[in-house]
């Protein structure tokens, strides 16, 4: 039977790390200003990342379980029911079968998403389906996904969320302020928001497929982390491009610039249209080439999806069995 290796020996690090929250700073245009990402360059060095590097057999099965660890689990639909919601929380305290989990070696460690992420409306439910497992609830917010509603409105959701249990909230911003290049707007709506969250983390959805640029994605990712945001995440799944490894790669990079500016470590969240376990090992690369260890746990890397963690499951159901089965064996809610 295959067993895979610890983590320690796979080159990944201990799930929990110490991470001093993100405070913002004033906003200062010329640590963004003069920037001007080349696509092509981007386009290249996104290209090489799962060529150069492959990860395979009990190496592989670790990765895809601390991709297990870093993912938000996701609903974000217009028919979501308390039931769903419940069910996906369950899915989430147990998101492989008992037989995956001893082959692979880990019974008796408590193997979790990162997150339940899902509606205002159902962080109670949500909440109450996961007390007592130490999984957080994510909440969007902001008039999501569009985030065109007035402001006090959406300030007044982030509190809703907030006190009704959500210890994340995911917030989206005004993409005409990136596109306008109005960059003390957008700073300034960032920073209300981030105090409306109160003790809660913020995440910042640029809504990448929609800034046109990535020298906009460059510029937005860093006035976000300015204004406060403790993750800045890609999209909110609902647009016509969504998460995509060069626009990651800009963020990441931006993330890096941050944090030699200022000392503080930002997360990434990427989100929308990831549904395939090798992409979450081509995000897990691209995190350990561009930003190092510390960022391959939930505390800094997080992964939006709906249904990632069934091809997850199936991916190491074939490890430790050698036979893929259908996907119906690995059903989500």
């Amino acid at each position: 039977m295959a067993t895979a290796r610890p983590a320690s020996e796979n080159g990944l690090v201990p799930v929990h790390v110490a991470i001093k929250r993100n405070e913002g700073m004033a906003l200062e245009p010329s640590l963004f200003e003069a920037a001007d990402v080349n696509l092509s360059a981007a386009e290249r060095r996104a290209a090489t990342l799962t060529t150069r590097r492959s990860v395979k057999k009990a190496w592989q099965a670790a990765w895809l379980v601390r991709a297990i660890e870093c993912m938000d689990l996701t609903t974000l639909v217009g028919d979501d029911t308390p039931g769903r919601v419940e069910r996906l929380c369950a899915k989430a305290k147990h998101p492989l079968r008992d037989d995956l989990v001893e082959a692979l070696g880990l019974s008796g460690q408590r193997l979790h998403t990162g997150a339940v992420c899902v509606y205002p409306a159902m962080v109670p439910i949500a909440v109450k389906a996961l007390e007592g497992s130490g999984i957080p609830v994510a909440s969007v917010a902001t008039g999501f996904p569009a985030g065109l509603t007035p402001l006090p409105q959406r300030l007044a959701e982030i509190r809703y969320a907030v006190g009704e249990g959500a210890a994340e909230i995911d917030i989206v911003v005004t993409r005409a302020h990136v596109l306008t290049g109005n960059w003390t707007a957008l700073y300034e709506e960032v920073r209300q928001m981030r105090e409306a969250c109160g003790e809660a983390h913020l995440k910042a959805i640029l809504a990448t497929g929609e800034l046109k640029t990535l020298t906009n994605v460059y510029k937005a990712s860093m006035v976000a982390m300015m204004a406060g945001a403790d993750f800045i995440k890609t999209s909110t799944g609902m647009e016509a491009v969504n998460a995509t490894l060069p626009v990651s790669l800009v963020m990441v990079r931006a993330i890096r610039a941050y944090l030699e500016a200022t000392g503080y470590q930002i997360g990434f969240k990427p989100a929308g249209g990831i549904r395939a376990a090798k992409d979450a090992l081509a995000w897990l690369i691209l995190m350990k080439e561009e930003l190092g260890r510390d960022w391959m746990g939930p505390e800094l890397f997080r992964l939006g999806a709906s249904s990632l963690l069934g091809d997850i499951e199936r991916q190491i159901e074939h490890f430790v069995t050698g036979r893929y089965s259908s996907s119906d064996r690995h059903g989500m809610a």
